[in-house]
């Protein structure tokens, strides 16, 4: 994993003490934090109060081939009761993310640092225009989780990867801060001396298996059977010629790790996003397609591309989607 992002490997500190509050308790956000509450770390979840009263009623359940895990009483709150915290970890989806930053302001104090763990880069502006760009660093993460309709998380495979840096590159003392409080958790860590390097590969790889898997309405292994290798082929070639465009050339290791994903005949492999469309919200269309397509060289990719179809194909689905016209979504 580390090859793939030129990130490096940090160890925990038990010198090192930093309150954190985790913005969302879904898939991605419900999963870290339960690793640090069971690594004994200083966690709060904000949440919404619907959410809220499941944490109170049920505890917090995260089912993994990593390991189960119940927290009976998670520290959570719902926003009127915030003070400064030292790391937010913001978890929301794109669609999220204007709600959750008027909700978690109230954490940010001067010396506050914000990780966001969102696919993309669109929201690092929408951060740095709130908070300043001091607050914020560059992160991503590597996992396949989810909620489901109990409040359980669900770890889907044997990953569990947190990636994290200074956006102007380089290694800093509060970035090595925030290695010691996050080290030693039970899933992965890395800090990257290139975060930017490192998130715009996640948003070729993201953006590549949500859109085909949208466009398709099928996993990897279904849309090999359909013939559609060609296809995943050119996706994977246009979303990483954006990268290239934009000065981020997406390195080895990183296009051989997705075009090995997209060449596995077993793999039953889904975008997060798909589930949502087949769910009926709103999807991260926009935030993941459609900034590519803002950022690309046009005379270098047509209006006719495949990219442009797939984002097309998302924008028709959320048309109909306000429209109410979804079968079977009430």
């Amino acid at each position: 994993m580390s090859s793939i992002f030129n990130a490096f490997p940090m160890q925990g500190s038990e010198g090192t003490v930093m309150r954190i509050l985790v913005v969302g308790a879904g898939g991605v956000g419900g999963y870290f934090g339960a690793r640090l509450l069971q690594a004994g770390r200083d966690v709060t979840f904000l949440v919404r109060p619907s959410r809220a009263a499941v944490l109170a009623r049920d505890g917090l359940t995260v089912h993994s081939p990593l390991g189960d895990f119940h927290h009976p009483a998670p520290p959570h709150v719902t926003g009127d009761a915030l003070v400064p915290f030292d790391l937010i970890l913001l978890s929301c989806k794109a669609r999220d993310l204007g709600g959750a930053m008027e909700a978690m302001a109230p954490a940010v104090g001067p010396d506050s640092l914000i990780l966001p763990l969102l696919n993309g880069l669109a929201h690092l502006d929408l951060l740095r225009e709130r908070f300043g760009d001091s607050a914020v660093l560059g992160g991503l993460c590597m996992i396949s989780a989810d909620r489901n309709a109990e409040g359980e998380i669900l770890h889907f495979n044997d990953i569990a990867h947190l990636v994290f840096g200074e956006p102007a590159g380089g290694y800093s003392e509060r970035t090595r801060a925030v290695a010691a409080t996050l080290g030693n958790a039970g899933f992965t860590l890395s800090h990257a001396d290139n975060i930017l390097q490192a998130m715009w590969e996640k948003w070729t790889f993201i953006a590549t298996l949500a859109g085909l898997t949208c466009l398709m309405r099928g996993a990897v292994c279904d849309m090999l059977a359909g013939g559609a290798a060609p296809l995943m082929q050119q996706m994977q070639t246009e979303c990483e010629a954006v990268a290239a465009q934009a000065g981020f050339p997406v390195r080895p290791a990183a296009h051989d790790r997705l075009a090995s994903v997209l060449a596995s005949p077993d793999s039953t492999l889904t975008a997060s996003m798909l589930r949502d469309v087949e769910r009926g919200l709103e999807s991260e269309g926009e935030h993941l397609l459609g900034d590519l397509l803002k950022r690309r060289d046009r005379g270098a990719s047509p209006d006719t591309s495949l990219l442009m179809v797939a984002c097309t194909h998302l924008r028709t689905y959320e048309a109909r989607r306000r429209r109410g016209d979804l079968p079977g979504v009430d």
